[in-house]
């Protein structure tokens, strides 16, 4: 019987012994997730308040607790970009995509930091894999855009933004960045509309009003371009002074 019982408890102890391992071993991950969820939201609060080198701080230790989350070397990487850190930015994006190879917003943030360093055809190419990933992402247009525009393709450009505003008909960056182009090609008349545009969705916009005035004074129409830059410098947006004094001649001689 004492035999039996000996058996019994050999036999018992071992899984005794796992199911206690295996129970601490899961407190303890939970533990550490709960930890790498906690230090995420806090980047995140910081992040949000403009304190950029205190979020990574908490990336950091997202990514101490487990190196594998693409999310957190994302989020590290949108801070490092607004701190004008695009190579470490670039380094945090690529990590991410190490992980996970399908991640559409790894690929439109490391496109957004090659865009930033001047690289604009090694911006287009992450642009486009973001695109394949995810062929309704808005913002990816708007940037690639922005990439063609750099680098002379303004047809491209054009075709960019004006899907861009297939997708979100409200956004006034798109217009403005239209006319950009239409001002470029000296389609002023195309240009003016666009600009217009922009500003029936932001009346506020500074940029669309100096844009515009511009492209009224290619035509000519030196009162109208007086009046758009008189409203961007009352928004706050900075003139250069020969533009004014080049502008103010012109108006002279008009009268």
């Amino acid at each position: 019987m004492k035999n039996a019982s000996n058996k019994t408890i050999w036999i018992i102890l071992p899984i005794v012994l796992f199911s206690l391992f295996s129970c601490a071993s899961r407190q303890h991950e939970e533990t550490e997730s709960r930890d790498a969820e906690f230090y995420y939201s806090r980047g995140t609060v910081f992040f949000k308040k403009g304190q950029y080198d205190e979020a990574v701080s908490q990336y950091n230790k997202v990514l101490e607790i487990n190196p594998r989350d693409a999310d957190a070397y994302v989020a590290r990487g949108l801070a490092n970009k607004e701190k004008g850190r695009y190579d470490q930015a670039i380094s945090d994006y690529s990590k991410a995509l190490e992980i996970n190879t399908m991640y559409a917003d790894a690929y439109a943030s490391r496109g957004f930091a090659y865009y930033k360093k001047g690289q604009y055809d090694q911006a287009i190419l992450d642009f486009n894999k973001a695109l394949e990933i995810n062929p309704m992402y808005v913002e990816v247009y708007f940037d690639r855009g922005l990439a063609y525009y750099r680098t002379g393709l303004y047809d491209q450009a054009l075709s960019d933004y004006n899907k861009a505003l297939e997708i979100n008909p409200r956004l006034a960056d798109a217009y403005v960045s239209l006319g950009t182009v239409y001002n470029k090609k000296g389609l002023y008349d195309q240009a003016i509309l666009n600009y217009s545009k922009a500003l029936e969705i932001n009346p506020r916009d500074a940029l669309a009003y100096y844009n515009r005035g511009v492209a009224y004074y290619n035509q000519r129409q030196y009162d109208r371009s007086w009046d758009d830059i008189q409203k961007a410098q009352d928004l706050g947006h900075k003139v250069s002074p020969k533009f004014l004094d080049d502008l103010r001649k012109a108006l002279r001689r008009k009268k």
